[in-house]
């Protein structure tokens, strides 16, 4: 029998970066922000985006109007950037920072302060019951980073992926879970977990981007979204502006036809190395997820990460305490587990792939 091979997508020329100056100037309407207060919300380092160029160019376009423009890292559970991490991230200089950008905001998420935290309504039983496929039926408190009631418009600025939890990352995923509190995170998190990344990943319409979105409506202040596809060098195919929900869905059409790849058949063993910047093996994990598709039955995925040396700054002693298991592990020792915060369970899950846990091998 012939090797697996791999197919990638057709190639696609990227835009050169005064390009994409020349796509902000002409399509990021400037009527929409003037004399508005804007807040931007980014991705952190974890994710390959463009960010100084894309920052510098909607600075030009809008700080000639907008009364003013800060900027909050959607860090999700991610550990705090300093003030100078966050200054390279979005490209500003010493000099800049020192200058005409000293009164920008920049700010970072803070999950785990309920004080930073803003309870924006509550999804009810039958919410969730509907939103998840009845997989799940529970209350679960929607909150939010405070700081946007600071704001008149909240303007996400993000890349968009197929994604493990969610099916493809971008839109309103940067309110949920990039600045919200736990319990919606965890909620999700754990939804996707049930549905599995197999069944998710490169899926646009998904029970947990019903959740994000559904969640997102209660958000009280105007959402806009400048939403991007990028090769793996960070260069970007195209851009989309409009509102989260629009930006993302015609990103995700394009995503699905650049970033993935696909194999003749699965492969019995998959060797991925994770890329500097994932620093921790809650991010690293990624590698897993990618390339959980395409493993073979009784296969195996090797994560080549020599750089690594934490699971999880925030959460390793509670990924410590439960160990890497497929879902059903948990799903039927629930009550050993129900302590446990069930965006580590579905870490947990993601991590290990799916897989088989008899009800004979139960542990009591």
């Amino acid at each position: 029998m012939n090797a697996p091979q791999i197919i990638p997508p057709a190639p696609r020329a990227p835009l050169t970066a005064d390009a994409v100056r020349q796509w902000i100037a002409v399509n990021l309407p400037v009527a929409e922000f003037r004399d508005r207060r804007v807040l931007l919300v980014v991705p952190d380092g974890t994710r390959t985006a463009p960010l100084p160029l894309l920052f510098a160019a909607i600075w030009s376009q809008l700080s000639p109007v907008a009364r003013q423009i800060d900027v909050l890292v959607a860090l999700g559970t991610h550990p705090p950037l300093a003030e100078a991490q966050i200054c390279r991230l979005l490209g500003i200089s010493e000099a800049a920072r020192a200058g005409q950008l000293a009164r920008v905001g920049l700010f970072n998420h803070e999950w785990d302060h309920p004080d930073r935290l803003r309870l924006l309504g509550t999804l009810s039983r039958r919410d969730t019951r509907q939103l998840s496929d009845e997989l799940l039926s529970e209350e679960v408190p929607v909150s939010i980073n405070s700081r946007i009631g600071m704001y008149d418009v909240l303007l996400v600025v993000g890349p968009v992926f197929p994604h493990e939890v969610v099916g493809f990352s971008g839109g309103n995923k940067y309110f949920f879970p990039g600045i919200s509190g736990p319990e919606i995170l965890n909620f999700f998190h754990w939804l996707g977990a049930l549905v599995t990344n197999a069944a998710i990943i490169g899926v646009k319409q998904t029970p947990v981007r019903q959740v994000v979105d559904r969640a997102a409506a209660l958000i009280p202040v105007e959402r806009r979204c400048l939403a991007f596809v990028v090769t793996p060098q960070a260069e970007i195919y195209d851009l989309f502006y409009g509102t989260p929900e629009d930006a993302w869905d015609r990103a995700a059409d394009l995503s699905s036809l650049t970033q993935i790849s696909r194999a003749t058949r699965p492969f019995l063993q998959v060797l991925s190395c994770a890329p500097p910047m994932y620093d921790e093996l809650w991010v690293a994990g990624k590698c897993m997820y990618k390339l959980e598709p395409i493993v073979a039955d009784g296969g195996e995925l090797i994560i080549y990460a020599p750089h690594l040396k934490e699971i999880s700054v925030t959460h390793g002693r509670l990924i410590r305490e439960v160990g890497y298991h497929c879902r059903d592990y948990f799903v039927r020792q629930w009550d050993r587990f129900r302590h446990i915060p069930r965006g580590v369970l579905a870490h947990s899950t993601h991590v290990f792939g799916q897989g088989v846990f008899p009800e004979q091998e139960r542990v009591e």
